[in-house]
């Protein structure tokens, strides 16, 4: 196995990452990196084991791998870092503000917003449909639930993107990422501070007016600690992960434009499509855990207080679960993936990231049934977790 190396840092790792992943499934389905000292499951089935048993692969110590500390994070309001029972509690309160009267009462304002973005593209010859739609989307339709001033959203939104800037060899361990997160924190102290002066319907005040029964069965209003973190949450996590979804909408629709046909011709198999192109290309294909026990797998045992890769993205593309899975089709019924999480870490945002994907994919179809991707200008985006384009230049 000496020619088998992977890592979420290396550059020339990340374009096409999938035959490696595949070797790794078929020769290493539990492999070790010496060189960062980490494990990698990359087989459907194990990952999909692991997401059910929190216990054993705990999130405590946070879900990237070179963020990981030896020890919990403490008072964390972050719930993809917590393990029942706090986790419980805390998605219990997250999960009101996406309510499905939440959802559906947003559901004009996101085919509102769709329209315009891409009606100013028309007659155009070509547009970045990355920083002119995807990337502008979900953190103007997030901002307006969570109750960001609209002459915010735009500066914000390039906090965030500075947020995953990723320098080769450390990942999100840098100046500019640590430095945008001081920025976004403190924007955030200074938005919950306003709503305990003045309320108003939206996220903010639902956050700074719930409350949560502690440990000691007291009732209590959410620390500054827990605030900053769901709101960073909610914020970022709305913002990053659907921009990238439709990007390789673009992408793969151009990749297989047979399939775009499909979909131009039977707008019905735009839902399944968006499934499909998740389970594809998932815009965050590497999420990472901390082992509580040993765990021993395919013969090889895996030390307790390990971290571990969850590689989600190989799981995508697990012939095992799926099959001719490194082919897109619209009419595959994916009864499953993992892409917006799984177990007690899915996705609280799902609804929403699927109604915008589903959105923006209807209208983009009504207006350009066929486009090329200009590749010589695309710029892919990577992190150690997250996977995409920051600019995709279409001709239209």
């Amino acid at each position: 196995m000496t020619d088998l190396y992977w890592d979420p840092f290396t550059p020339e790792l990340r374009d096409d990452p999938y035959p490696l992943w595949k070797r790794m499934r078929d020769e290493a389905p539990l492999w070790h990196n010496e060189r960062h000292d980490f494990w990698v499951l990359t087989r459907y089935h194990d990952i999909e084991a692991a997401h059910q048993d929190p216990v054993t692969y705990s999130s405590s110590h946070g879900t990237t791998i070179e963020m990981m500390p030896p020890e919990p994070f403490p008072d964390s309001g972050m719930i993809i870092w917590l393990d029942p029972p706090k986790h419980t509690t805390m998605r219990h309160l997250v999960s009101r503000a996406f309510t499905k009267r939440r959802i559906s009462q947003i559901e004009e304002r996101i085919r509102e917003v769709v329209i315009r973005l891409l009606d100013a593209q028309v007659g155009k010859p070509s547009f970045d449909y990355v920083q002119d739609f995807g990337a502008i989307l979900p953190p103007t339709i997030i901002s307006s639930m969570l109750g960001v001033p609209e002459a915010d959203q735009e500066p914000m939104r390039h906090v965030i993107d500075d947020i995953f800037h990723i320098e080769d060899g450390v990942g999100m361990m840098n100046p500019v990422s640590t430095g945008a997160r001081d920025k976004l924190n403190e924007y955030l102290t200074g938005q919950f501070a306003e709503r305990r002066k003045q309320p108003r319907d939206d996220m903010f005040t639902d956050l700074v007016q719930a409350e949560i029964t502690d440990d000691n069965g007291e009732i209590r209003r959410l620390s500054e600690q827990e605030l900053m973190d769901f709101g960073t949450m909610l914020f970022v996590a709305g913002t990053e992960t659907v921009a990238r979804n439709l990007g390789w909408v673009a992408q793969t629709l151009d990749e297989y434009p047979d399939q775009r046909a499909a979909l131009v011709e039977d707008p019905s198999l735009i839902p399944n499509a968006v499934e499909e192109i998740l389970r594809y290309e998932p815009p965050s294909p590497v999420n990472a855990r901390w082992t509580t026990k040993d765990v021993t797998l395919h013969g090889v045992t895996m030390p307790k207080d390990s971290k571990v890769v969850l590689l989600t993205g190989s799981a995508g593309r697990d012939e095992r679960k799926y099959p001719n899975p490194d082919v897109l089709d619209v009419h595959r019924k994916v009864d499953l993936h993992m892409s917006l999480g799984y177990g007690i870490h899915f996705c609280l945002g799902a609804s929403l990231a699927r109604m915008e994907a589903r959105m923006g994919l209807e209208e983009t179809l009504k207006r350009w049934p066929e486009w090329k991707v200009d590749y010589d200008n695309a710029v892919p985006l990577y992190t150690s977790t997250v996977r995409g384009y920051f600019n995709l230049p279409i001709f239209v």
